[in-house]
């Protein structure tokens, strides 16, 4: 039973005063008041805002309880400006003298100075976690008040839809985490302030929208960042725009729909561990394959003619790939990367998980240049897994079999296939005959355990 629900079921004993009239002569007592303020706190934490304030009207107990909770969430429904003063009026009835995290998700149009109260009440609270959503919001971006990038107790900042201006660095010590979603800043100067104000910054996500913003040279300074999420659909209209990185205590990276930048720049991520790169293409000078040297574990979907994969570069770290095999010529990246990682112990290869989309493919990319087998395979290369593997091209063939072949110390291979469609089951029968062929290839490794896993 969840906890709301046990709530409501305690709620009619609350009610009466902690009796209840079900059977004569039977009294029942009101075990939930009874329990440590400190629990009864911890409890409501979990519940909604909206049912925690409603159990002030159960008893003189609860009347003022709710004022203590830890943790407030408010979310917009029909009447916004009876929201907006619901969520003021509740803030300044809080009396807890430290919050822990307040959410705050708006979805239609409303005055922004509400959102210059709603913060200022919460830094008063010493909010630890501050979470402003506008994302369901289509009118024009709200400004986050400027004198509010300056409150050392808050440890995590999420900001969606809005607009910010940070003209001079500002003190956010505290500050581990933070999002910047759909948000559009005036000028280079800006984020670079921001991240300037942040020495602590440990977790960083940008996602960038369909829209224009000042920002010419996106400079994400951070010397403790950890773990870096950066999404960027909107490709560049102007060819001197640009991404800097400069992480050196960066443990993962994740870039996702970066096109059409004059540069994306990764400087020193010598402490990288894991990276997930996807969609990026069309940059003049980018160095983002030759910025992963020291990560273990790659995941990549890219193609090699959209990206540039310096052949000097070595992986002497990496023991774990992942590679999607949709994107044009992907197979002569996957030559580079097993000529370049010579510690590589797993291979995982994923199709696109569709028919409809491995035929587009196909029709598009029909006369693909061929595959440039690698030198070799990694000596330490021990599993390969090929998720929902299509076939459709004579290149995938050579990949599977060159490495069933002369992988030394492979233990376990295994191919997996999508469902077939009932009027296309004409496909079964190729999928035997590739399984036939791949049963009949004489592997180098005398325990390698093949497995096939078609549906």
């Amino acid at each position: 039973m969840k906890n709301s629900e046990r709530f409501s079921a305690a709620k009619p004993l609350m009610e009466q005063g902690g009796k209840s009239s079900r059977k004569p002569g039977f009294m029942s007592e009101d075990r939930i008041s009874e329990l440590p303020e400190v629990l009864l706190l911890q409890i409501l934490s979990s519940l909604p805002t909206k049912l925690v304030i409603s159990t002030s009207v159960l008893s003189k107990r609860w009347l003022s309880l709710w004022k203590m909770v830890q943790r407030l969430e408010f979310e917009s429904s029909r009447n916004i400006y009876d929201f907006a003063e619901n969520v003021t009026r509740s803030l300044l009835s809080h009396k807890a003298p430290v919050l822990e995290s307040l959410h705050l998700k708006v979805g239609d149009q409303f005055d922004g100075v509400y959102v210059g109260v709603w913060a200022t009440i919460a830094f008063t609270r010493h909010v630890r976690e501050f979470v402003l959503d506008l994302s369901s919001y289509h009118g024009p971006r709200v400004r986050f008040p400027t004198s509010l990038f300056c409150f050392d107790t808050l440890e995590t900042l999420k900001l969606d839809y809005f607009y910010i201006y940070v003209p001079c660095p500002v003190s956010m010590k505290s500050l581990r985490t933070l999002h910047l979603l759909s948000v559009v800043y005036k000028g280079d100067e800006s984020g670079h302030n921001l991240f300037a104000s942040c020495p602590n910054l440990e977790h960083l996500v940008l996602r960038r929208g369909f829209f224009f913003d000042a920002v010419v040279n996106f400079i994400i300074d951070a010397p403790s960042l950890k773990t870096l999420l950066l999404s960027d659909p909107f490709s560049a209209r102007e060819s001197s725009r640009g991404y800097v990185i400069k992480a050196p205590s960066l443990k993962y990276l994740g870039i996702e729909s970066v096109e059409g930048f004059e540069y994306f720049l990764i400087e020193n991520v010598t402490e990288l561990v894991e990276a997930n790169i996807r969609n990026v293409s069309k940059i003049v000078n980018e160095n983002i394959l030759g910025s992963l040297k020291s990560a273990k574990r790659l995941s990549l979907d890219l193609s090699p003619l959209k990206i540039t994969y310096p052949t000097e570069v070595m992986y002497h770290q990496l023991v774990y790939l992942e590679m999607h095999t949709h994107k044009v010529e992907w197979w002569n990246l996957l030559t580079h990367m097993l000529d370049s990682s010579p510690k590589l112990q797993v291979l995982k290869l994923i199709d696109r998980e569709t028919r409809h989309e491995n035929l587009e493919f196909d029709k598009k990319y029909k006369d693909q240049g061929k595959w440039n087998q690698p030198k070799y395979v990694p000596e330490c290369l021990e599993t390969f897994m090929w998720r929902n593997c299509n076939w459709g091209r004579e290149e995938e063939k050579e990949v599977a079999t060159y490495i069933l072949r002369n992988a030394r110390q492979l233990k376990k291979a295994t191919f997996s296939t999508d469902p077939i469609e009932a009027k296309r089951l004409c496909k079964l029968a190729k999928r035997r005959k590739m399984r036939e062929e791949l049963d009949g290839v004489v592997m180098t490794s005398n325990s390698c355990h093949l497995v096939f896993e078609f549906e």
